[in-house]
C-alpha cells in the first residue's frame, strides 16, 4: 500500500501545474548564482539541504524525549522542551530554502514527490509552532499533543524525502555508480597526439565515457556524465583556459573544473570524480582510483 501510494504520487501529473509556478516563482526569486550555489552546497561538495534538516529534526525528536519523560525524572524539562522547539521551528526556514532551491533543478516525477515532502513538512511545521504558542501560553499539555502529532506528520515527510534521495536519486552523485564500471587495470583510451590542446574530448574506459583535457604532455580525465543529472559534459561549453579551465554541463549549467573535478558553480553539489591517468609510449591510459 505504502509503496503504491508512492508510485501514484511520481505519476500525479495534476501536481504539475503547481510544481512548474512554485518552480518559476523559486527560480525569480533565487536568481544571484553565488546565493544559488551556497544554498545547493556547491561550496562544500555536498548537499546543504541535509545538513540543515539536523537541526529542526534534533531538536524535535530531542523535544519528545523530554515530553515523555516523568516531570519528577527530568527538573526543567517542560522549559527545555518548549527551548528545543522554538529552535527547531526557527531552524526551518533556511532549511526549507535550500531544499526548495534543490528540488527547483529536479526532474517532474521528484518534483511531485518534493512537493508532497514539502506539504507534509509544513503541516508538521504549523503543528509545532501552535504547540510553542500553547507551552508559552500555559497549557503544556496542549502543548505535548501538538508536538507529538508534528513529529508523526514529520516522520511521514522523512520517509518521502528519503525515498526522493534514495530511490529517485535527487540530490545524490549520478557520476559516482560509473566509477565502479571502470576497469581497475590501466586502460588504454587514446594516443596523446589525437587529444586537442586544451580542449575536452570524450574516449571510453571499457563502457564508460570519460573526459579527457590535454595541457602538453599532461592529461587529466573525469567521469564523463554529470554528477547532478548524468549530462553529457562532453556536449558543453567550456570556459577558461589552462588551469582554470571549466567545463559546462549542457543541460543544467554545473561547472566543474577540468583539472581536478571541483565543482565550480550549481545545481551541482558534488564533485566530478576524477580517474587515475598516464602516459605510457604515446597513449593516454586511466583506471578506477
Amino acid at each position: 500500500m505504502l509503496r503504491q501510494t508512492i508510485t501514484r504520487i511520481e505519476q500525479a501529473g495534476a501536481l504539475d501545474g503547481a510544481g512548474d509556478k512554485i518552480q518559476a516563482a523559486v527560480t525569480s526569486a533565487i536568481r544571484p548564482r553565488t546565493l544559488r550555489d551556497l544554498l545547493h552546497g556547491t561550496w562544500m561538495g555536498h548537499p546543504l539541504h541535509p545538513v540543515l534538516v539536523q537541526v529542526p529534526v534534533g531538536a524535535f525528536i530531542s523535544a519528545a524525549v523530554l515530553d515523555l519523560m516523568p516531570e519528577q525524572f527530568v527538573p526543567g524539562a517542560k522549559k527545555a522542551a518548549t527551548v528545543l522547539i522554538a529552535t527547531g521551528v526557527a531552524a526551518v526556514p533556511p532549511a526549507a530554502l535550500a531544499g526548495w532551491v534543490d528540488w527547483s533543478e529536479m526532474t517532474k516525477d521528484r518534483r511531485r514527490v518534493g512537493l508532497v515532502h514539502a506539504a507534509t513538512n509544513l503541516l508538521a511545521t504549523g503543528l509545532y509552532a501552535s504547540s510553542l504558542v500553547a507551552r508559552l501560553s500555559g497549557r503544556h499539555a496542549r502543548g505535548r499533543a501538538l508536538a507529538l502529532a508534528g513529529l508523526s506528520v514529520a516522520g511521514a515527510g522523512a520517509y518521502l524525502g528519503g525515498h526522493l534521495s534514495y530511490a529517485q536519486g535527487g540530490g545524490i552523485s549520478h557520476a559516482a555508480p560509473q566509477v565502479a564500471l571502470v576497469p581497475e587495470e590501466w586502460t588504454e583510451v587514446g594516443s596523446l597526439a589525437s587529444l586537442p590542446e586544451g580542449k575536452p574530448a570524450v574516449r571510453k574506459a571499457g563502457d564508460v565515457p570519460v573526459l579527457l583535457y590535454r595541457q602538453g604532455d599532461r592529461v587529466s580525465a573525469m567521469i564523463e556524465r554529470c554528477s547532478h543529472e548524468a549530462g553529457p559534459l562532453g556536449e558543453g561549453d567550456v570556459v577558461g583556459t589552462g588551469s582554470e579551465a571549466c567545463v559546462v554541463c549542457p543541460w543544467h549549467g554545473s561547472t566543474f573544473s577540468l583539472i581536478d573535478g571541483h565543482a565550480v558553480h550549481g545545481p551541482a553539489a558534488n564533485d566530478q570524480p576524477v580517474l587515475p591517468v598516464r602516459v605510457r609510449e604515446g597513449s593516454v591510459e586511466v583506471r578506477r582510483p
